[in-house]
């Protein structure tokens, strides 16, 4: 059997996140299935509807803005069936151009946090695991066919950790990435075919990783759903200070979430020149073009 790892992007507009972040989920594959039926049972209980009907998707961005939050707060927590009947009125009356109601605003709050809420739930009882690499949102990359045509640091060690993860389990691994842009996806997967093919590090790497990545819309995929929102929450409440990643959080996030992310992410043994030592899931780079 295999893992499929989920991959995402956070920041990437570089407007309002604090950090650049690309990462993801792994899955295995006999978990699979078991997880997207908990996300429509989960998504039915909260909205009482599935989102997909009224062109809506599951979002870190959308769960957990911070409208959602203070939507939520206005009333304390409503019976769950009345929650997801005016979750109901709220959708249709976007879908007419109505203004909800104020009950209307408060359940739909209500659900995405307890969507979100649900999820995290879910993905730590399918035992999946959470990948991130995360670079500041001010990095300039240099004008030099290296920076243009080579993935950048922060996604080879983002590569390096899935490797480390599947050699332990001595399993293959699966890349299986949000369709965004035909163009910007020719690029990258450029990108990742000079590397996996061009250095003998990459090389070596495909013995457990398969070169050939997987393109999805995340409108119709869980997985990469849930992926959106991990990696919303390492830009918004994960941090390293000790390597310098310290931009200011969003407690909210950071308090309920954080904890969560430190749990989901990998931890593992790696090597260096002879040494052993402790690795994780989710790695800072301050600099990903030296």
């Amino acid at each position: 059997m295999a893992w499929l790892l989920f991959l995402d992007e956070s920041g990437h507009d570089h407007k309002q996140m604090p950090y650049e972040v690309r990462g993801g989920v792994a899955l295995h594959a006999g978990e699979l299935w078991p997880f997207v039926q908990d996300m429509q049972r989960l998504e039915l209980d909260c909205f009482g509807t599935r989102l997909t009907k009224f062109q809506k998707e599951l979002k870190g961005c959308k769960l957990l803005d911070r409208d959602r939050f203070r939507w939520a707060g206005q009333s304390d927590l409503m019976v769950a069936e009345e929650r997801r009947r005016h979750c109901r009125s709220f959708f249709t009356k976007g879908l007419e151009k109505k203004p909800p109601s104020r009950q209307e605003f408060t359940a739909y709050g209500q659900a995405c946090l307890e969507m979100a809420r649900g999820m995290f739930q879910a993905l730590h009882s399918r035992k999946a695991r959470l990948f991130a690499a995360a670079i500041p949102r001010n990095v300039v990359r240099p004008n030099t066919f290296e920076a243009r045509e080579f993935l950048r640091k922060d996604q080879v060690f983002l590569l390096q950790r899935y490797f480390d993860f599947l050699e332990e389990r001595e399993e293959h691994g699966l890349l299986v990435m949000d369709q965004v842009e035909k163009t910007q996806d020719r690029r990258f997967l450029s990108r990742l075919e000079r590397y996996f093919s061009r250095t003998e590090t990459g090389r070596y790497r495909t013995v457990w990783i398969v070169p050939v990545p997987l393109f999805v819309a995340s409108e119709l995929t869980y997985p990469v759903q849930a992926a959106d929102l991990a990696i919303y929450c390492v830009n918004w409440g994960f941090r390293l200070p000790s390597r310098g990643m310290d931009a200011e959080t969003r407690p909210e996030i950071a308090n309920e979430f954080g904890p969560w992310i430190n749990q989901l992410q990998f931890r593992g043994e790696a090597y260096r020149d002879g040494s052993v030592y402790q690795e994780y899931g989710i790695v800072y780079v301050l600099d990903p073009y030296t």
